[in-house]
């Protein structure tokens, strides 16, 4: 019985479509999860229907006719446009959802805050994160934060913030050291962030910017920025913050700032905005850079 478009069984000619591309029954029927008497049953069914034969038989395998030849062409082209159309439609939906890469440090002290003030206005979109600390990970993301020069990047940017770096430490430290001026920040035992292939700034350019020589005290080094700081809470030495990054962390005492001084930070934190980007991605950047802006009023006084 033929459909309203005048066609034969869309499963008749799936199978056909399946043994011409194959050249074998036997082979599309172990695409099809059948058996291969019934891809020869579907297909002896559409040559009676269409009163023509689709394919030789012999001994080696099938071959196609003329016919068959010229009718997989159609199915194949047909094929091909209805599977172009299911996967616009699948990456139509998918797009609804944002998916947006950023440090361990960054999504847990700054991103995330943010995100429940983001779904008050906007709960229908989803927003995913991929916490990473490889400043090379091979992920497909809409949004990414970096901290550089935005410059350098060939993709769309949007800045975040750009704030100082503050010497930071436990009330136990500050008292243990006696910390109250640069000076008394030479000897101490200070944590390291290594950069691992970012610009990211450290103990010497602090005190370079300071007027002052490297420091000469104990050191430890932490390839985390989250550990790092968990450790300066531990009383284990002095690190490096940015207030707009660990700014609750000073204002709830968990970590003070030792010295008035502070280095203006050479590089932004910034919103990468991938090529791919959807409308969705694309509307929480702006949100997110305009909010931040607004946000620069409340950092550590």
């Amino acid at each position: 019985m033929r459909t309203r478009y005048n066609m034969p069984r869309l499963g008749d000619l799936a199978c056909f479509e399946a043994a011409a591309r194959h050249l074998s029954f036997k082979n599309a029927a172990r695409e099809l999860n059948v058996t291969p008497a019934a891809v020869s049953h579907r297909v002896k069914a559409l040559e009676e229907e269409l009163r023509s034969a689709l394919f030789v038989r012999n001994h080696r395998g099938v071959d196609l006719t003329e016919v068959g030849a010229y009718l997989f062409v159609s199915l194949q082209r047909s094929f091909e446009a209805i599977s172009d159309c299911v996967a616009q439609i699948a990456e139509r939906h998918e797009s609804a959802t944002v998916t947006i890469g950023a440090t361990t440090a960054m999504s847990g002290f700054w991103l995330t805050p943010r995100l429940s003030a983001f779904w008050k206005t906007h709960g229908d979109i989803p927003v995913n994160q991929i916490v990473h600390d490889s400043p090379d990970a091979d992920t497909k993301f809409d949004l990414s934060i970096h901290y550089g020069d935005p410059t350098l990047e060939r993709e769309e940017t949007r800045i975040l913030f750009r704030d100082r770096i503050l010497a930071l430490g436990s009330p136990q430290f500050a008292a243990k050291y006696g910390i109250s001026r640069l000076s008394d920040l030479q000897n101490v035992p200070l944590v390291h962030v290594p950069s691992d292939g970012r610009r990211w700034t450290d103990w010497p350019a602090w005190f370079e910017a300071m007027g002052l020589l490297p420091p000469n005290g104990p050191t430890f080094n932490l390839n985390n920025y989250m550990i790092s700081l968990q450790a300066a809470e531990d009383d284990v030495g002095a690190v490096l913050g940015w207030e707009g990054l660990v700014g609750n962390v000073v204002r709830t005492k968990r970590l003070i700032v030792l010295v008035p001084e502070a280095m203006e930070s050479p590089w932004p934190f910034y919103l990468r905005i991938h090529r791919h980007a959807s409308a969705n991605a694309r509307l929480f950047a702006n949100w997110l850079a305009a909010n931040t802006a607004a946000d620069a009023t409340n950092l550590i006084p």
